[in-house]
């Protein structure tokens, strides 16, 4: 039975897989340890994979992609619809690999680690580091205005 979509629900230890085949029907429903995250992707054929856009995504989607998998990084409030039960990490996983495979589906770009150490050293996005950098300053501190 191949694998073609993942759903990966990331947490701090312990991960959530959910994998259907060709057909759609479920192949693998697991729990992963951290340890076991690059053993089991690597046994796999490369496939899809979806995952959640949150702050060790990012890592995780270079990771994966370097094993040979297309990742997919998805904004959780695009995810959300597709749950169809009670918000456990096996029913997260599950509306992942489905909402991966939505045609209409909006992706989130993978970050380098360099960009991403960006956004942490400055704690501003693009247009704020932008703004910062031609000496306006923050729109909280006055109100709600740039100058």
């Amino acid at each position: 039975m191949k694998i073609t979509t993942i759903g990966l629900d990331l947490a701090k230890n312990v991960f959530q897989v959910h994998a259907v085949n060709g057909t759609g029907e479920v192949a693998v429903r697991k729990t992963l340890r951290r340890a076991q995250m690059f053993g089991f992707f690597a046994k796999l054929d490369p496939c899809l994979v979806g995952i959640e856009a949150c702050g060790t995504s990012h890592y995780w989607a270079r990771e994966i992609t370097k094993l040979g998998h297309k990742v997919r990084l998805m904004p959780p409030a695009y995810v959300k619809p597709y749950v169809k039960r009670g918000k456990t990490d096996a029913s997260d996983a599950e509306a992942i690999c489905e909402a991966v495979t939505r045609p209409t589906m909006r992706y989130v770009a993978i970050k380098s680690p360099s960009s991403r150490q960006r956004w942490r050293c400055t704690g501003r996005g693009p247009v704020r580091q932008a703004a910062h950098a031609a000496g306006q300053h923050d729109p909280r501190a006055t109100g709600g205005v740039w100058h």
